[in-house]
């Protein structure tokens, strides 16, 4: 929750716009000390909220809105 929590407040200041890259999975194991499993968690969490979109072997990236 805290990773999801992260990536939203991320997106709403801008810091993640739309269209961006959000971090990969590795990225969040590394910079949050979590599994893998939690961070992909995080992400489809996200997903489910309309907030990212997941596109199969490019990863996740902030949806636009539009």
């Amino acid at each position: 929750m805290q990773i999801a929590a992260t990536l939203r407040r991320q997106i709403a200041t801008g810091e993640l716009p739309p269209g961006s890259h959000c971090p990969s999975i590795t990225a969040l194991t590394r910079d949050h000390g979590h599994t893998r499993a939690t961070c992909a968690k995080a992400l489809r969490l996200l997903e489910n909220e309309g907030l990212v979109v997941r596109y199969p072997g490019l990863g996740y990236h902030v949806a636009r809105g539009d």
